[in-house]
């Protein structure tokens, strides 16, 4: 059975949490709302302010909930991850005040599960800190996020001592944060030859290693220079590393890369929410607030309708996101299938970016030109929404595999008719039951009127 009740002791948390970003957390938006502010490591009036924040919430236990206990998390599961979501998502500092930044707290997984010691003491004990940033180098130029279409790749040479090498040569596209990691988490072609899912592998690029060359900083909506955004073209110009520098072993950089996606989707979709219900509280005061044509905004059945749809596909989302994080807790335990929420975790991306833009939008609209103009923050998250649809693979390939996963369960038609057309259906029933219908049986009210 799915249950989402919550102890009192994790309800105590949340609204401890609740308050906290909404008085600290947005204070920190307001301060400092430059795009990507909350990883760069040299604001040190930030960081001065950020460091007294994030001890609060280690001492509440909440720092870095994303982790199990043996690395310092306290292994929540990803309903109670979810629902500590739907509150982080109101900021953008949040998750950096707790711990749990994308793309730090993916790279961070995966470094946890298959860095060896050498490789967690040096980088995972930084990141989980937040003393440091990393970056996920992964999409191209010429193939987006199709690993199929990948041609940077990274083949063994000699040093000048002899010794083998990897050098990786290629380029890479949307490398996010790379201007401010410390390292690289770079995904190159090392087995051209073998099947796609044991063609790559994965490897930890420090970014002061020799070749590197940031072409350009590309911006998106929101950033305030076209210049300098927050999202690399890398040219890796035969760039060096030594053979310890891979994560995980030779060809499994594909199932690197998925161990750290279906989670970070779920807390994409979860913030989603959080967000979301922070521009539907803003729809609602708006209309109770307002007047035109003698009455208030909210007597207007046209706003009315639009303040309903925001709830009613807000809870539906919602209620998805949790199912499906109920779900990857079932397969954690062992009570579900490996592969299980797949498919759900699919819908939440599909459906993450539409109720984005609905609910957003709406708030945007009734706020009119306030709306669009920067004095709130509606026009900025409006901007941002579409980045949710190419953030950890485009929507479009999401909505292609759910399609076809539920195909693949469905049957053709056996005869010349679907398979519920009414009358082959009655001809079979009847059959079946050749003396169910009494052609005598009169309906009396008919019969009195005759």
């Amino acid at each position: 059975m799915i249950d989402f009740s919550i102890e009192p002791e994790f309800q105590a948390k949340l609204d401890w949490m609740d308050k906290f970003v909404r008085e600290e957390c947005e204070t920190m938006d307001l301060l400092w709302p430059q795009m990507g502010a909350n990883f760069e490591t040299w604001r040190s009036d930030a960081r001065k302010h950020l460091k007294p924040l994030q001890d609060q919430v280690k001492a509440q236990g909440l720092w870095a909930c994303h982790l199990g206990p043996h690395l310092g998390g306290p292994g929540y599961g990803q309903v109670k991850l979810a629902l500590m979501n739907e509150i982080l998502g109101r900021s953008s500092w949040a998750p950096t005040v707790f711990g749990t930044a994308a793309p730090d707290t993916g790279n961070a997984e995966i470094l946890a599960m298959f860095g060896t010691p050498e490789q967690k003491q040096k980088y995972l004990g930084p990141l989980m800190d937040g003393d440091i940033v990393s970056c996920f180098s992964m999409t191209e130029p010429q193939g987006g996020a199709d690993p199929g279409e990948f041609t940077c790749k990274a083949t063994l040479v000699k040093n000048d001592k002899g010794e083998d090498e990897w050098e990786l040569e290629g380029y890479k596209w949307f490398s996010s944060n790379a201007k401010l990691a410390t390292f690289l988490l770079v995904i190159c072609v090392t087995d051209p030859d073998k099947v796609l899912t044991e063609r790559m592998s994965m490897f930890i690029v420090p970014t002061d290693t020799p070749g590197i060359d940031i072409l350009r900083n590309v911006a998106i909506a929101g950033d305030l220079d076209p210049e300098d955004g927050h999202h690399a073209h890398i040219h890796y110009n035969k760039v060096r590393v030594p053979l310890d520098h891979m994560l995980g072993e030779r060809g499994g950089g594909f199932k690197v890369a998925q161990a750290r996606l279906g989670g970070g989707r779920i807390h994409h979709a979860m913030r989603t929410v959080g967000i979301c219900n922070r521009a539907l509280e803003m729809m609602l005061e708006r209309v109770v607030s307002r007047r035109t044509r003698g009455r208030t905004l909210g007597d207007h059945q046209m706003v009315q309708d639009k303040i309903a749809a925001s709830i009613v596909e807000l809870e539906a989302f919602r209620l998805l996101v949790l199912k499906t994080a109920w779900i990857i807790d079932e397969v954690e335990e062992g009570r579900m299938p490996h592969g299980s929420a797949r498919n759900y975790i699919g819908m939440c991306k599909i459906g993450l970016v539409k109720i984005y833009h609905d609910v957003v939008g709406r708030s945007l609209e009734i706020h009119g030109s306030l709306g669009i103009s920067l004095d709130l923050p509606l026009a900025k998250w409006y901007g941002g929404h579409m980045s949710l649809a190419f953030a950890d693979g485009p929507t479009d390939v999401h909505k292609s595999q759910l399609a076809r996963a539920y195909m693949k369960k469905a049957k053709p038609a056996e005869g010349l008719f679907p398979s519920e057309h009414i009358p082959t259906r009655r001809a079979a029933a009847q059959a079946r039951y050749p003396d169910a219908v009494d052609p005598k049986v009169v309906d009396p009210r008919k019969a009195k009127r005759a």
